[in-house]
């Protein structure tokens, strides 16, 4: 995440949701907003300033993630981390997400990949197995549905990354002991990692000419014609000659 939005440049960037990761740190916009959901009850925003500064969020809010309450065209970046999968309605989230966004805003999204060992231990969760190893419930987002749902917006993806190729294990000794399979995943299996990263720029439409624009000549008016009587000079030129 710091990777991802250190060199994006702008004035108003927000996070939408998980205060517990702080997306924004390494961000250098002036300022910076953390919006928490009206059903999100796991946190409580610092009393004092000091504290809030240091956790990279000057202004903490509370709104609907459906009705983000900053007008049109007004931010630069925003970051999701989670946020979609946790959402009432992911797409109509994604879709305030395009409209406060300025032209060519970016957003960053972080999720959790359905197609994964995390995916599968998730929804086999609801099959009886140890709830302490289950996420937090939510719709894990497959990546190809997050890009149709991007591209249904007219955002562009503008870069993709996986990560995450170990199970859930307990212990601290066999998460070391799995270490190359992140090595192996990023080398053979580079789709299948259990958390997934897209960034995505909002492309501004609109019409464009191409080719030069050719004048429409207008039809030539016909030139008065001066009309001489020619059978009357003839008339008085013999006239003339005979008198």
């Amino acid at each position: 995440m710091d990777r991802f939005v250190a060199n994006i440049f702008g004035f108003h960037s927000l996070q939408l949701g998980l205060p517990e990761l702080d997306g924004l740190r390494d961000n250098r916009m002036p300022h910076r907003w953390l919006a928490l959901d009206t059903a999100y009850q796991g946190w409580a925003p610092p009393e004092d300033k000091l504290s809030m500064q240091d956790q990279g969020a000057p202004l903490s809010l509370r709104c609907d993630f459906e009705s983000l309450p900053f007008p049109s065209n007004s931010l630069d970046l925003v970051v999701l981390p989670h946020a979609l999968e946790l959402a009432r309605d992911p797409h109509h989230t994604l879709r305030e997400v395009e409209r406060v966004l300025v032209p060519d805003g970016r957003v960053v999204i972080a999720g959790f990949n359905p197609a994964s060992l995390w995916g599968l231990w998730q929804r086999m969760g609801h099959w009886g197995v140890d709830r302490a190893l289950v996420l937090p419930q939510g719709e894990f987002i497959a990546h190809w549905r997050l890009r149709d749902w991007l591209r249904l917006l007219d955002m562009e993806v503008e870069s993709a990354c996986f990560g995450g190729y170990r199970p859930m294990v307990r212990s601290q000794a066999w998460w070391d002991r799995l270490k190359w399979m992140d090595h192996a995943g990023e080398r053979w299996w580079p789709v299948l990692g259990a958390a997934y990263f897209v960034v995505a720029v909002k492309r501004a439409r609109g019409m464009r000419l191409v080719g030069k624009v050719r004048k429409v000549r207008k039809p030539h008016q016909a030139a008065p014609a001066v009309l001489t009587n020619r059978q009357h000079r003839q008339s008085e030129f013999h006239k003339d000659t005979n008198g």
